[in-house]
């Protein structure tokens, strides 16, 4: 069977694959939700949900480093990547190893086409139909939740030393976006660093759990340069994991626009 992932690399698969190893969080995630957790043989140590599968399946390192012995021991029959999460480099390490897929998500439609297409890849179509039916039912009350709120102008922040926010060109962005969060640095590109001293006007400063684990005491850093804004800390993986983890995002960021 001849497959084509999300950066139009063809692969093939000569039978429905067994051994899986996921370089990637969310995605691993989303495996288990259609039932193939007992097909993942390898993990990150950052694929945290399920939280067991840290204590029973093997890991083979994090998203940007890997420990190439140990996936090549498992012998997996396919590798699971991501673009924007795993380098270029490892992407063509684990090519040599197996057949490998890549995802390259930006938006709810990108998600949508990575769940139908390990629905294919690993025999599940009725299970990834079952997940995407649910996620659209979902994202039409959201949007009716959302239609009357007004806009708010935002900042959100993912890392500090150097502070860095999420740009334009980010799942993050377009998930603001849905939640009428203006971002107003969308006019720069991924995550560029800014300095606090310097920063735009907003309502709302969010600082995520992830990548770096914003706590309480990172919000005094910020609120002599906020102008004003109101600085919330917010749940990172309802903001940047795709997947499954999108049929909880929204009542998640319901209860946030609640709350504000």
């Amino acid at each position: 069977m001849i497959f084509k992932d999300q950066i139009n690399t063809v692969f093939e698969l000569k039978k429905t694959p067994k051994r899986i190893i996921s370089l990637v969080p969310s995605q691993t995630e989303l495996l288990v939700d259609l039932g193939l957790k007992d097909s993942i043989v390898g993990l990150t140590k950052f694929c945290v949900h399920p939280n067991h599968f840290i204590k029973t399946k093997t890991i083979v390192g994090g998203t940007k480093t890997i420990n190439i012995d140990k996936i090549k021991a498992l012998k997996p029959d396919i590798i699971l990547c991501n673009k924007e999460e795993n380098t270029k480099e490892i992407v063509e390490i684990c090519q040599q190893i197996a057949p490998t897929h890549v995802s390259d998500i930006y938006t709810i439609s990108d998600s949508i086409e990575v769940i139908k297409q390990y629905g294919n890849i690993f025999s599940k179509e009725k299970e990834a139909q079952s997940l995407v039916l649910k996620l659209t039912v979902i994202i039409e009350d959201f949007n009716q939740f959302i239609e009357n709120k007004p806009t708010l102008k935002i900042i959100y922040f993912i890392w500090k030393n150097p502070w860095m926010i999420a740009g334009n060109n980010t799942f993050i962005n377009y998930l603001l976006a849905l939640n009428k969060f203006e971002n107003v640095y969308k006019n720069l590109s991924r995550y560029p660093e800014v300095a606090l001293e310097n920063l735009k006007k907003s309502d709302l400063i969010l600082l995520s759990s992830e990548p770096y684990p914003f706590k309480e005491n990172n919000i005094k850093e910020i609120e002599g340069h906020s102008k004003n804004a109101k600085i919330i800390l917010v749940d990172g993986e309802y903001f940047s994991w795709y997947g499954s983890r999108l049929l909880k995002s929204f009542d998640y960021f319901k209860e946030l626009r609640n709350s504000i």
